[in-house]
């Protein structure tokens, strides 16, 4: 089937859902709009920790697709196996796709295998069901250690370690259980791309909850039998409960498609998007973005929305035989929720030169408010 006229949005998450309506809003009409994923629902991945503490349950953060089939984007339901940029052509369980523009919004996704012992000694909170398994743990353990653990960099939502260690120990609080909470890290402090001072205000924040920052720890493995972390310097931690953040890779057919540098992610310009391939594009989790200080860009899905919209932007531009003027100016912002019913919220431009400036504002209701009708204008107008 010809690619010609048509443009496909590989990944169907935040990135991707709001790539396809934005351009099937925006593309003329005889331009074909498909979207490509695996699976036919999507979950709003910020909430999966809501999940945990028990303020939701897996039906209110979840949607069908077929929302998006009746604005008139095509949904193609398979796994992704092949990529050919030359040829500008998607496999797809054994059929092959065409496409003029490609939108690769992949993500990046846990893979807790690749950290010996990991899958059997702790829970990936970063899954539906690694969530729910977390909170029957928090609501049941008696005491003891409960380890919250980032099992390597790069991972997506930058937040998503703090909040789950603020809301474990609000958990255990109000339970009235002595248990300790402590956050292993390999970076030198929390959330270090937005810089030192935003860093430190987050481990005051901890240090105010009595929750153990552990930073610059890099574990080697997991010795479930015996519930403890192995770090890369021999030492080693106990843990009754160990709650992790797995390492993050990419879909398999990024790493044999040219696109993808050593580490499996998707360089892209950091203004338009463009990768090496024509006509390709990436965004979102699966993209590496450099911005100053030899860093990259957050894995946070804030980024992802506002890239979908930039490359859409840009792609009617293209089709319509205009000069594409849109551009991503790295600003963002994400919430810290530190249950009790209060959150932190940071805000910030990730391009600034130098360094990205960004502040953050003090823990309160208000926050925590917020990202719940964030929560809820997401779920009802995009998915």
């Amino acid at each position: 089937m010809s690619g010609e006229r048509t443009v496909v949005v590989l990944g169907g998450g935040i990135g991707g859902i709001v790539a396809a309506r934005m351009l099937r809003k925006r593309v003329p009409q005889d331009v074909r709009v498909v979207l490509v994923d695996r699976d036919e629902t999507y979950t709003f991945a910020p909430s999966l920790l809501w999940l945990m503490s028990g303020d939701r349950e897996p039906t209110q953060i979840s949607r069908g697709r077929g929302r998006l089939a009746r604005k008139g984007i095509e949904l193609v339901y398979g796994e992704a196996e092949g990529l050919d940029t030359s040829a500008r052509t998607l496999r797809v369980d054994g059929r092959d796709i065409a496409y003029q523009r490609l939108v690769i919004a992949l993500g990046a996704q846990p893979a807790p295998e690749s950290v010996p012992g990991l899958s059997e000694g702790g829970i990936d909170i970063y899954s539906t069901e690694g969530a729910l398994e977390a909170g029957r743990a928090l609501r049941s353990i008696d005491g003891g250690r409960v380890a919250v653990l980032v099992a390597a960099l790069p991972y997506k939502c930058p937040a998503a370690p703090n909040e789950a260690a603020f809301l474990a120990e609000a958990i255990l609080r109000r339970r009235g259980v002595h248990a300790k909470v402590a956050l292993y890290t390999p970076e030198p402090y929390p959330m270090p791309t937005a810089g030192e001072a935003l860093g430190k205000a987050l481990a005051h924040m901890l240090e105010q909850r009595r929750i153990e920052l552990h930073a610059q720890r890099t574990v080697e493995a997991v010795d479930a039998r015996s519930k403890q972390l192995v770090f890369q310097d021999g030492e080693r931690a106990g843990y009754d409960l160990l709650l992790a953040i797995p390492p993050h890779r990419t879909a398999a057919l990024l790493r044999g498609s040219g696109l993808a540098n050593d580490g499996g992610f998707v360089p892209s310009d950091p203004q338009t998007l463009e990768t090496w391939g024509r006509g390709v594009y990436a965004i979102g989790d699966v993209a590496q973005i450099p911005i100053a200080g030899s860093r990259f860009l957050p894995k946070a899905g804030v980024f992802a929305k506002a890239q979908a919209r930039v490359v859409a932007s840009r792609i009617a531009d293209e089709l319509r035989g205009r000069e594409p003027l849109g551009t991503f100016d790295g600003k963002g912002s994400c919430f810290v929720d530190m249950g009790d019913g209060v959150a932190a919220f940071a805000t910030g431009d990730f391009y600034a030169e130098g360094a990205p400036t960004v502040s953050l504002r003090r823990p309160s209701r208000r926050w925590h408010l917020s990202k719940v009708a964030f929560e809820k204008y997401w779920l009802a107008r995009w998915a």
